[in-house]
């Protein structure tokens, strides 16, 4: 049984979690109102949202080597700190380049905290003795789920959104507060610092983390094309109400949550390796479903289906990139996601252009392959490391 300090440093850990979900959640929520606010129409704000894709992928390849450099317990504060203050700046101006400048800044913080956050996960993992690390991420989404509702609230009753935005980044501050002090301190040794070392060590490290990086790729392109385009498919191509069609999203959204909360013990029953072999099969499993049988029951089974399999893959790749030998877990983590997240940006405006051209059913047969190749990848994976057994 862990130590009661050990367990206060999990909490904490898990705090940051619920943090960066609570709060993403809640300014998503009001989005239809933000758009307003800014007076802007689709195509303009999805330019300015991509300013958040921006800013991730330009902060977290930093991060992870600050992590690696000064430590991800140092980093996290800071980041984390960052973050809560980004949240209300996206209400601050009507000014298009502001309001890209702060969406980017929100976008850099956020991916920041993420990588770092992770970083302390893998650390409290080891210490711990046995897999956990995919509660963390169950608290992420429940921290989501409860910050949509929250923001749904504050929305139906007309909160101001600046007033809004204000109060939840100072419940975030506090929280924040609290678990920075609770942390694991992080001493990356000499053997984990290759990677900021040369230009060789640099390559060799990346050449060992890429198969997780482009599982992640592949998992994250059908996590964001589920948030993008389930409601939609629902939608266009089954053709039923705006209601059922939030389902439809309501569905994967549920099962990414109840899969994240039993993963820890799936992974010890299984094994990392046979575990994401099986999330694979049921994401494709779950996609084929949808797509060759258009109904409404079809659909509701197979996105639930690929919620269940999406759910412990993220967790896996990063808990597994985070412990690889003569990488720091920051370090680790940073590549992973920086592969990993660009998915989340590329994949879904593919299928748009795909949706656009041959029809939504062929633009998701896309992230149907994108999971054909993923259980491909496990499979070398777990194979090589049975013969180096």
């Amino acid at each position: 049984m862990p130590n009661k300090n050990l367990l206060i440093n999990r909490i904490a850990v898990s705090t940051f979690f619920f943090v960066n979900g609570f709060l993403y959640a809640n300014w998503t929520a009001r989005l239809p109102e933000l758009q307003r606010f800014f007076g802007l129409n689709n195509a303009q704000l999805g330019s300015v949202l991509f300013c958040i894709a921006l800013g991730s992928m330009a902060a977290m390849p930093f991060a992870g080597w600050l992590g690696s450099k000064f430590g991800s317990d140092t980093i996290v504060k800071i980041t984390a700190l960052l973050f809560c203050v980004a949240i209300p700046l996206v209400a601050i101006s009507q000014n298009e380049w502001i309001i890209r400048l702060c969406f980017f800044f929100l976008g850099a913080a956020s991916g920041s905290m993420d990588v770092t956050m992770n970083g302390q996960a893998v650390l409290v993992e080891r210490l711990w003795g046995k897999v956990i690390f995919s509660s963390f991420h169950a608290v992420f989404s429940i921290g989501m789920a409860i910050g949509a509702a929250v923001g749904g609230v504050f929305s139906s009753y007309q909160v101001p959104l600046q007033s809004h935005l204000f109060v939840i980044s100072i419940s975030g501050v506090l929280l924040s507060i609290w678990a920075s002090t609770k942390l694991i301190k992080d001493i990356p040794t000499a053997n984990e610092a290759v990677v900021s070392e040369s230009k060789t060590d640099k390559f060799l490290a990346l050449k060992t983390i890429l198969p997780f990086g482009i599982i992640a790729f592949c998992c994250m392109t059908g996590e964001g094309s589920m948030v993008d385009w389930s409601a939609i498919f629902m939608n266009k191509v089954v053709g039923q109400s705006e209601v059922l069609s939030a389902w439809a999203f309501g569905a994967f959204g549920v099962s990414m949550t109840i899969g994240r909360v039993f993963g820890d013990y799936f992974t010890l029953k299984l094994g990392k390796q046979k575990l994401m072999l099986i999330d694979a099969l049921l994401s494709i499993a779950g996609l084929g479903i949808s797509l060759a049988f258009v109904s409404v029951w079809s659909t509701f089974l197979g996105f639930f289906l690929v919620g269940l399999g999406l759910s412990t893959i993220v967790p896996i790749v990063f808990s597994s990139a985070g412990n690889l030998k003569n990488i720091s877990p920051s370090a680790g983590i940073s590549m992973a996601t920086s592969i990993g997240y660009t998915g989340f940006f590329i994949g879904p405006p593919t299928i748009g252009y795909l949706a656009e051209a041959f029809g939504l059913r062929v633009g998701l047969g896309f992230v149907l392959f994108l999971f054909v190749l993923m259980a491909v990848i496990i499979t070398f994976i777990s194979s090589n490391k049975d013969k180096s057994n």
